[in-house]
């Protein structure tokens, strides 16, 4: 059977980056937890030993079980009754191998029962699991909502909440409603005090809930009376046991079946504050989002590979006009520039998860004591490169699958229309993810700050400065000129000193700064192990040229006056 870790060397290279050295050193605090637990780590070696093993464990059931569960699973779906949800049958199997071999709570310290896996172990894993079945891979990572909980709650929240969720049960992430969806400041679920009971009663409804039906849920709601702005909304805890919400509808979605996408209806339902309150939007849910377009980032790299797998596999076995369809220059472009974005959105995405995994590592430990100076430098360093390749790696892979996925099925021919073939699961399966935990559009919001600052640039220079193979050296090159194109259209729109120029062209200037960014990174990689990265780097390289010249082009020459012809 397929192990979905072994199998894909490229997820090895990018557990064995040097940067691991530091994060377990942070994460396990100089490996303390040997003395108390078995199964903690003695030293390095030993805890990439571990990651490795988990991994494969986590490839192996993705494969045996997973894998040839997802079609059945996409046919079923999940089941609605009486205000209640049922997983299809293979949901239920899937869930119960990840419980059975400790793949729930992986990020939690050992003391609640979870694993103390950096976020890049555990990214691998939601990568793989997503290969296999998307939606599944959404029930299945919503474990990560319990970083919110721990980051922002308290002891007794601790000690009652997170060793549930290190045993299998579920969580979910209520924050859309129907007249609030990226617009979460105009979120108007009411949450009031009840003096008599000393807790919370929440009231509303809540839509495109995922996994809607979960054990546990971190709720956005309007705790004080009067507001209509994000400073009147706080987070708080509901708890399935206590009752109080019912499932109005599981939504009919184009994809993601075995994913409930559920309505909720919360009547006086019992909850409590998680951290303090009017922060719930400012501060709670900017913090589970962005580990949340973590998550979607790490799923569209899966469906990627699930897409060029698909599409290679059926390349090798068509034939027409007397040989394969892969000999055919049309299909080895598209499924060479299939294979140059899977590896160029995984090297941002791990890029990423490392940045996250220092910086949250000592804010973890700035709660157990002060950090020293260059601790400071270090934790803030790393949390501005995550806050700024969170949106790249979210937005980029997610638009990345998407292409990839289309491209799977355009290989296929007729063959993939038909639903049969595992390739429209995949697009239909990839499509929200472009759309969910924030639009590309929102990630370019998120992102062009980090355009007009310089601070994409700085890093991108940075970048130039490291040395790389011979091989590399002519496309590095030719990076550099692509990234003064991003600084020449920069400044062009800087000195505009025009919002709506700038609102207008975001999208074109986040985009040649991603692409400069994931060259530079797949450069980096393809000097260390080229026989594994030489030739995505160089169809990369080419692709992302073309891109940065037409983004370019149009900057360049675009008339501020044009804008009225664009509007409708």
């Amino acid at each position: 059977m397929a192990n979905y870790y072994t199998d894909i060397p490229e997820l090895k290279y990018h557990l064995n980056n040097p940067m691991m050295e530091r994060i377990c050193e942070l994460k396990e605090r100089n490996y303390r937890d040997k003395e108390e637990f078995d199964y903690a780590p003695q030293d390095y070696a030993d805890a990439m030993d571990s990651f490795d093993k988990v991994l494969e464990i986590t490839g192996e059931i993705t494969g045996e079980i997973i894998a040839p569960n997802a079609e059945g699973v996409d046919e079923e779906g999940p089941h609605y009754a009486d205000g209640r949800v049922e997983y299809a049958s293979g949901t239920k199997q899937n869930l119960d191998a990840m419980v059975k071999a400790g793949l729930n709570g992986m990020t939690m310290p050992r003391r609640f029962g979870g694993l103390n896996f950096p976020i890049t172990p555990y990214t691998m894993c939601a990568e793989i699991v997503a290969a296999a079945d998307a939606g599944f891979g959404n029930i299945w990572s919503l474990q990560d909502c319990i970083e919110t909980l721990y980051e922002f709650g308290n002891e007794d929240q601790h000690s009652r909440f997170i060793p549930r969720i290190c045993a299998g049960e579920t969580m979910s992430m209520d924050l859309t409603e129907p007249d609030a969806g990226s617009d979460l400041q105009s979120v108007m679920l009411k949450a009031t005090f009840d003096e008599k009971e000393n807790c919370w009663r929440l009231n509303g409804v809540k839509r495109f809930i995922t996994n809607g039906d979960a054990d546990l849920h971190l709720v956005l709601a309007r705790s004080e009376e009067g507001t209509k702005d994000g400073r009147g909304l706080s987070m708080f805890i509901y708890d399935k046991k206590q009752g109080g919400v019912d499932v109005r509808r599981i939504e009919n979605k184009l994809g993601i079946h075995g994913s409930p996408t559920c309505e909720l209806v919360y009547k006086n339902a019992k909850a409590e504050l998680c951290g303090d309150r009017k922060l719930g939007l400012i501060k709670y849910v900017m913090a589970l989002m962005n580990g949340a377009r973590l998550g979607i980032a790490a799923q569209s790299v899966g469906l990627s590979q699930a897409a060029y797998n698909e599409g290679l596999a059926y390349a090798k076995e068509r034939k027409q006009f007397g040989k394969a369809i892969i000999d055919f220059p049309a299909v080895y472009d598209m499924l060479s520039i299939m294979k140059a974005k899977l590896d160029a959105g995984r090297a941002l995405l791990y890029q990423t998860s490392r940045y996250v995994d220092i910086y949250k590592a000592l804010d973890d430990i700035a709660r157990e004591r002060k950090l020293t100076p260059e601790e400071r430098q270090e934790q803030k360093k790393y949390a501005k490169l995550a806050d700024s390749f969170t949106p790249l790696a979210k937005g980029m892979n997610s638009e990345y699958a998407n292409q990839n996925a289309y491209d799977c099925i355009q290989i296929h021919g007729g063959s993939g229309f038909m639903l049969e073939y595992a390739c429209q699961r995949i697009y239909r399966d990839a499509r929200i993810t472009s759309i969910y935990e924030g639009t590309t559009q929102l990630q370019t919001v998120a992102a062009i700050r980090y355009v007009t600052n310089g601070s994409y640039l700085a890093t991108i220079r940075e970048f130039e400065t490291i040395p790389c193979s011979a091989e590399m050296e002519p496309l590095k090159a030719r990076l550099v000129e692509m990234a003064n194109k991003l600084e020449a259209c920069m400044n062009k729109v800087k000195e505009a000193q025009n919002q709506e120029l700038l609102d207008f062209v975001a999208r074109r200037l986040y985009e040649m700064a991603a692409d400069c960014v994931m060259a530079h990174l797949l450069i980096q990689d393809a000097t260390k192990a080229p026989e594994m990265f030489a030739k995505s780097a160089i169809v990369y390289l080419n692709h992302v040229n073309a891109e940065i010249e037409k983004h370019s082009s149009f900057i360049l020459k675009f008339n501020t006056n044009e804008l009225v012809s664009y509007k409708q």
